[in-house]
């Protein structure tokens, strides 16, 4: 596996935090190594340099065991682009398998993982834009002409507006418990008589709202970065998931410790979620109010956890909406949102039905 030179990220008034918290840059980049290292395939793991200096951490997977490198070099590569708060290390079961037939790159979102963290707007159109654009540069930098595009959680918010804006890139959009595509609910307003039928849900309790409030005035995940030295030992026994999700690869806390230093970082891309989203997770700009402007003609695949809070009847909205356009909506039982990991066979599956279905 080729790397570029390592760099640390240290940004103005936060340089002194490293002395504090448990974590930097090198230290992601070993948790990271030990998690790729299970790969099979060819590797080319580097940084792609933006018009702008910015850096995308990018890996690009090949089929070492095929014959002809030309034939898989022929096929429409592959682009993963990991959620909120995660990094290409996320992908490891699914990497090797996806690329048996074809290309796979996988990078880190600017502002996340090993990628640059410039500053982000606290305008969410301002935001989402440089997200998106800088998924362009780095399209135009590797020097892909078209591409399936997968996304989850976050990353398929932007992979949905990255294809609304360049449709010409894009073979077939594949969103994986997508965030941020319906609406947030209104408060049902009772009938003016008095006489309305439909029950009023109950309104959240007082502390419920004061919490809801006191954390909108934080980044989400300032209170890793907070916990100092008791930041690793907080994502372990939040996210123990984690853990069991990978435990038949690693043994101990490689996967929470991974997440810990991508997101112990100095904050970036989570400024510019934050941007983007509402209290409670919903879009400032919902989805759901652009997907319309989709190609037509583009294949569009929504793929759910059955068991997430990502509501999958979103997917059917935009089934809806999009008409006659090609769109399908799978729901993987016994997946949480993590579909990737938790039933990676069948999402390992259904991306490589989905890939060939373009060449």
């Amino acid at each position: 596996m080729q790397d570029e030179t390592e760099f640390e990220d240290t940004n103005g008034n936060w340089s002194w935090w490293p002395s504090w918290r448990p974590t930097s840059m090198s230290l992601l980049k070993t948790a990271e190594a030990k998690i790729l290292a299970c790969l099979h395939n060819d590797v080319w793991a580097r940084f792609v340099t933006l018009p702008d200096q910015n850096r995308i951490w990018t890996l690009t997977v090949t089929n070492k065991t095929v014959r002809r490198a030309s034939e898989q070099a022929s096929k429409t590569p592959l682009v993963m682009v990991h959620g909120f708060g995660g990094g290409v290390g996320l992908w490891i079961r699914n990497l090797d398998s996806l690329s048996r037939s074809r290309p796979v790159h996988a990078f880190d979102l600017l502002g996340f993982s090993r990628s640059s963290r410039p500053p982000f707007p606290t305008d969410a159109e301002l935001a989402e834009d440089q997200s998106v654009t800088s998924i362009e540069q780095w399209r135009q930098t590797v020097g892909l002409e078209r591409m399936i595009l997968l996304g989850h959680s976050l990353g398929g918010y932007l992979a949905t507006s990255y294809a609304i804006r360049y449709p010409d890139r894009v073979s077939h959009l594949i969103l994986v418990d997508p965030w941020g595509f319906p609406e947030r609910p209104q408060p049902e307003a009772s009938d003016s008589a008095g006489q309305g039928l439909e029950v009023k849900r109950s309104a959240p309790p007082r502390w419920v709202k004061a919490i809801a409030s006191l954390f909108s005035l934080f980044n989400p995940l300032a209170v890793i970065r907070a916990a100092g030295p008791l930041g690793p030992g907080l994502v372990t026994r939040f996210r123990p998931d984690f853990k069991r999700k990978f435990e038949d690869i690693f043994d101990d806390n490689t996967m929470t410790e991974y997440l810990y230093h991508c997101n112990a970082q100095t904050p970036s891309g989570e400024v510019g979620f934050r941007a983007m989203s509402e209290s409670l997770g919903w879009a400032k700009r919902p989805m759901m109010q652009r997907v319309h402007l989709l190609p037509p003609a583009l294949p569009v695949t929504m793929l759910y956890g059955a068991r997430s809070w990502v509501d999958s009847s979103s997917g059917h909205s935009v089934a809806q909406i999009r008409g006659q356009s090609p769109t399908r909506v799978i729901v993987v039982p016994n997946a949480s949102h993590h579909v990737y990991a938790d039933q990676y066979e069948v999402f390992n599956n259904e991306v490589q039905k989905l890939c060939d279905t373009v060449d």
